[in-house]
């Protein structure tokens, strides 16, 4: 219960640090961005997960680059239902999806379990 906490708390830190970063997306506090965090972890598992499956295809045609594009729509279509949270267009979408899943990236391989090493 204490990882998924803390996982939830530094996805709404990663969330202020894009809309620090990225110009247009626009976060008003910190409970905005746990709230956000909340929908658009929601969000990508279930309708992202639903498109990603059905455009698996694509994903491989462009080499992943369409995985992206469906991860800014779900962060464009997230801030639709969070007061306090915008995304003002595409493009920030795109770059905020970038940077919003590199910051995760980072941030599982700080919560991640060490393992054991059998000598």
């Amino acid at each position: 219960m204490a990882r998924l906490i803390a996982h939830w708390v530094f996805s709404a830190l990663c969330i202020l640090l894009v809309a620090r970063f990225v110009p247009g997306i626009v976060v008003r506090g910190f409970a905005t961005a746990l709230l956000a965090a909340v929908i658009i972890g929601f969000v990508n598992g279930t309708i992202g997960l639903l498109l990603k499956i059905v455009t698996f295809p694509l994903i491989l045609l462009t080499f992943g680059v369409f995985w992206v594009v469906i991860n800014a729509l779900m962060l464009k279509f997230a801030s639709l239902f969070v007061p306090g949270f915008y995304v003002q267009g595409f493009a920030p979408a795109f770059w905020g999806a970038i940077v919003l899943s590199l910051l995760n990236i980072a941030i599982r391989q700080l919560l991640r379990r060490p393992r054991e090493i059998n000598v």
